[in-house]
């Protein structure tokens, strides 16, 4: 999903880490069950510390937050052709993501968020999610439309941007097809 040769070793390392968490907790999860995986298991089979794992993510729980997909959309979004509106250049990113994605990671995606939506301590983090997508959009909106970046339109376009996600998303695993749907709609100014 991302070009490795645009970013230094110590990036690579940070994500390759990070990802090697991810994969061992899903691992255990299917093997344990989500509640009876602790962090120091996680720890253990990422070949990691306990400590280490609290650097990349701040409790369990956000580990099925599908962060990882944030990075590549905003670049995707910036690079968009310039005649795209924001909205439409958002769900023109969102696309090339959603289009790149193998059926393999596709499947590991719709897991976690399975589990994701099911578990009430999860509701935190990705709440805490939401608001950081926000600040990204809103930054990004800010770059592309080159206006200051505490513009209250900027944030308030992201905010809507982010509720189309968590409007097809609540409850359910991530489907490209009611994102795009909902972008859509909000693109053409929410004609009820």
């Amino acid at each position: 999903m991302y070009a490795d040769d645009d970013m230094g070793l110590r990036e690579r390392k940070k994500r390759r880490t990070r990802e090697a968490v991810r994969l061992a907790a899903f691992e255990l999860f299917q093997k344990n069950g989500y509640p009876n995986t602790t962090i120091e298991q996680i720890a253990e089979v990422a070949d990691v510390s306990p400590r280490t794992f609290f650097r990349y993510f701040p409790n369990k729980a956000a580990l099925l937050i599908p962060d990882q997909l944030m990075e590549p959309i905003i670049e995707l979004f910036l690079a968009a052709p310039p005649e795209l509106r924001p909205i439409a250049a958002y769900r023109h990113a969102l696309e090339q993501v959603f289009s790149g994605m193998a059926g393999a990671e596709w499947g590991e995606e719709m897991a976690r968020q399975q589990l994701l939506y099911t578990l009430p301590e999860a509701a935190a983090a990705l709440y805490n999610e939401y608001i950081h997508t926000i600040e990204l959009i809103t930054e990004a909106l800010a770059t592309r439309l080159n206006r200051p970046a505490d513009d209250p339109h900027l944030r308030i376009t992201a905010g809507a941007m982010t509720g189309v996600m968590m409007a097809a998303l609540h409850g359910t695993p991530m489907s490209p097809d009611a994102l795009i749907h909902g972008l859509e709609f909000l693109d053409a100014g929410l004609p009820l």
